[in-house]
């Protein structure tokens, strides 16, 4: 079924006690996106069917663009000339295909390798064909120490992020990646059911934002963090993670040796800070006491 919508209504039966009640209940919508690229190269256009994921509709384009720009396919934020829903396809697939244009003269950074499979609501980096892949080349996030961030406004982010995601309020099926500047604007929120989805939803906003500063701006996670969720950040140049869940080993490994600064388990009084924590004041003082 052909939904655009992020829920749609479902009947549940609920066990109250001894009593079953039958209601309607909101459900977080998931439903395949299909991605295409087309590029002019040796006097001919090529095309070539890229992924499929299993997203909640809305903001594709951000999630294509966002997608190609973490997959290293992007030299440059204008090398697409356009990204469009593809018509020529069965009625049923409407909105769920969509097709990226690279500009006349440009083609992918890198060489394509098409996913074998579809990629699942909780997997970003399945179905790639060799182990190699799963790491792209990223260069290390600078370590100026010119501006850092105060804990206080990773708590005030906290709280008020909390608040700001609706789908996950009323169906307890999203995950949530909001984009902050250090000084606690936010700059962009999106939801979805994959959280690869959702981070790339983020990525792909942010590259329409002219003048954005990534370099001083820091992504929050509402679950867990994977080694695909830091290696996102790290090809968008975002210093700083800050996650309500826990960190993998390859995500701490990763963050560690690229220059990330990992925080886990943030909450209104506490976090956990993995790697790099030079970028947050509070930190650094806290050490600088301990070491004197």
């Amino acid at each position: 079924m052909n939904r655009r919508g992020m829920v749609t209504k479902g009947e549940v039966k609920k066990q109250v006690g001894t009593n079953i009640l039958v209601e309607d209940d909101l459900l977080a919508i998931e439903a395949p996106l299909q991605i295409l690229v087309e590029w002019g190269e040796n006097n001919q256009w090529h095309k070539k069917n890229l992924s499929v994921t299993m997203r909640t509709p809305g903001h594709d384009f951000e999630l294509v663009r966002g997608f190609l720009w973490a997959e290293g396919l992007l030299s440059s934020r204008d090398d697409l000339q356009w990204i469009r829903y593809c018509n020529s396809v069965p009625a049923s697939d409407q909105g769920n295909v969509v097709i990226a244009r690279w500009m006349p003269g440009k083609k992918p950074a890198r060489t394509l390798e098409a996913r074998n499979h579809t990629q699942h609501s909780s997997c970003g980096l399945c179905g790639k064909p060799t182990l190699s892949m799963q790491h792209l080349t990223c260069n290390p996030i600078e370590s100026s120490i010119n501006k850092q961030l105060n804990t206080s406004v990773l708590k005030t982010c906290f709280e008020s992020i909390l608040k700001l995601q609706t789908g996950f309020k009323f169906t307890g099926g999203f995950h949530g990646v909001a984009l902050f500047y250090w000084n606690g604007e936010l700059i962009e929120l999106r939801e979805d059911v994959g959280r690869h989805n959702a981070m790339d939803k983020i990525l792909g906003a942010a590259m329409e934002i002219p003048g954005i500063a990534l370099s001083e701006s820091f992504v929050w996670l509402s679950g867990r963090v994977s080694f695909e969720m830091v290696q996102k950040a790290i090809m968008a140049g975002i210093p700083i993670i800050a996650a309500v869940g826990a960190p993998t080993s390859m995500a701490v490994d990763l963050a560690k040796e690229k220059g990330v600064t990992l925080i886990g388990f943030l909450r209104e009084d506490r976090m956990n800070i993995y790697t790099h924590p030079f970028r947050i004041s509070d930190t650094v003082q806290a050490v600088r006491d301990l070491q004197s």
